[in-house]
């Protein structure tokens, strides 16, 4: 029997996605855990595995195609010995055509005698030929629909006219004792549908049953709201451009961060804080790490603090839901990696317990595969906090967005030469300015500064952080 294999759901927030590439053709044998395509969704792109054993028979969605609903098929499997031809027709038809499995046979014991309900033209049915065809997306996926007992008559107004009803609404009307003569419908052309006949209560034969469809009558009878019109696209000046189509990532990244700054209070902690005793315990961390082939980043130092200073502070640490503030045991922290699809943030888990040469060895491949879009969903959704560093451009100081549902992100400037005072003395010091924003509805102005003071002791004087 033929298996529709469907747009899988890769990420909990994916509702629908691109399919970007196939990698099998028509005909290909496929075999559990073989690669058929890959899918962009709206975080990264990802392999799609194959489930089950079979032959290709049809791809029903052409690769590149965008806005592939979840739970939409994408291909036709058959399976072994299945004649793939078959498959494709009947793959075509968009009607489903009921089997031995899902409909009653006149051999059956309970049908004999009776007309084949699945044959319109078979003597007894012709009158439910017209009502099978077009009530079939209301009747459609009903277990109880191919084993009904059919209506032993058909209902004709007082004009000697026949009552229109879908064959659902009879069965229902039959069992509840409603006379459809007297049931006013509300579907295509009066017809009469199930919501009429369950919002109709039993009469006598005759009598007039509440109108169900009134609302729908008075709303119909009422002067049409003009849609509001669609947002006009931006002008394009009449210059030479190229236009770019925005992928599932950066459509995503668009969303989020608007949604933060229309939906999340943002307040801004600076802080500067001086770099030369970090640097000087990386450089000799690194000495004694080049035979382990590990090289630390002052970033993979900069997420270390960051994770202890959250655990020491955490009211900061938390999460704002409507009705709930969730505060974290531990500090997982999501680092900000540009790749060439957008922004990603691959999370570094227990950074406050995690040694540096852990952080780093996972920072590094974090980043590698997030350039590649090769990030498993777990690797890049959750985290407590997040941290952006862009001290590589030279920017010495700017405001990161907060990535929701988390309550804050660290900005990292570039660390420069600044003239400080050291008591009486003037002197030179390497130093780097640090901005924390906070969803001001989960974290007060006064944590937010515990936390940005914590973090600027433990770079200051970064044993703190390995103790």
């Amino acid at each position: 029997m033929s298996i529709e294999i469907k747009m899988p759901a890769l990420s909990p927030t994916m509702e629908e996605g691109t399919l970007a590439k196939w990698l099998v053709k028509e005909g290909d044998q496929v075999k559990s855990g073989d690669i058929m395509a890959e899918i962009e969704t709206d975080k990264a792109t990802m392999e799609f595995e194959a489930v089950d054993e079979g032959i290709i028979a049809k791809i029903l969605v052409p690769e590149g195609t965008d806005n592939v609903k979840v739970g939409a098929a994408i291909a036709i499997l058959a399976e072994e010995g299945e004649d793939a031809s078959s498959v494709e027709t009947s793959a075509k038809s968009d009607t489903p055509r009921p089997t031995k499995s899902d409909t009653p046979q006149p051999t059956d014991p309970e049908f004999k005698g009776r007309p084949d309900p699945s044959d319109p033209n078979a003597k007894g049915n012709e009158g439910e030929k017209v009502e099978r065809t077009e009530a079939s997306a209301e009747d459609h996926g009903r277990p109880d629909n191919a084993g009904a007992e059919p209506t032993p008559a058909t209902p004709s107004g007082g004009d000697g006219s026949r009552v229109k009803a879908s064959p659902l609404a009879r069965r229902i009307a039959a069992e509840k004792g409603v006379d459809l003569a007297a049931v006013s419908g509300s579907g295509p052309n009066g017809r009469i549908v199930k919501a009429d006949v369950e919002g109709a209560g039993a009469v006598p034969s005759g009598a007039k049953a509440p109108d169900a469809a009134a609302p729908a009558k008075a709303e119909a009878a009422s002067p049409p709201v003009a849609p509001a019109p669609a947002a006009k696209p931006a002008a394009i000046p009449d210059v030479p451009h190229e236009a770019t189509k925005l992928s599932n990532v950066r459509k995503t990244i668009a969303r989020r961060l608007t949604e933060s700054k229309q939906q999340v209070p943002h307040i801004y902690l600076t802080v500067d804080v001086r770099l030369d005793a970090l640097l000087k315990l990386r450089a000799e961390l690194n000495q004694s790490l080049e035979g382990r082939g590990v090289k630390l980043s002052v970033n993979d130092m900069l997420v270390k603090a960051l994770g202890v200073a959250l655990v020491q502070v955490p009211a900061c640490n938390v999460m704002f839901t409507p009705d709930q503030l969730i505060t974290f045991a531990r500090a997982d922290i999501s680092v900000a990696v540009s790749t060439p699809s957008g922004l990603i943030t691959p999370i570094i888990k227990e950074a406050d317990s995690r040694s540096l040469s852990s952080i780093s060895t996972a920072m590094k491949d974090l980043a590698a595969r997030a350039r590649d879009n090769k990030l498993k969903p777990e690797e890049y959704q959750g985290g407590t906090a997040s941290i952006s560093n862009m001290g590589m451009f030279g920017i010495t100081q700017f405001d990161a967005v907060i990535n929701p549902p988390q309550g804050m992100i660290l900005a990292v400037g570039a660390g420069e030469k600044r003239p400080v005072v050291n008591g009486d003395e003037l002197g030179v010091a390497t130093v780097m300015s640090a901005t924390g924003s906070f969803d001001h509805r989960a974290i007060d102005g006064a944590d937010g500064a515990q936390l940005m003071k914590a973090f600027r002791e433990l770079v200051e004087r970064p044993l703190g952080m390995l103790a």
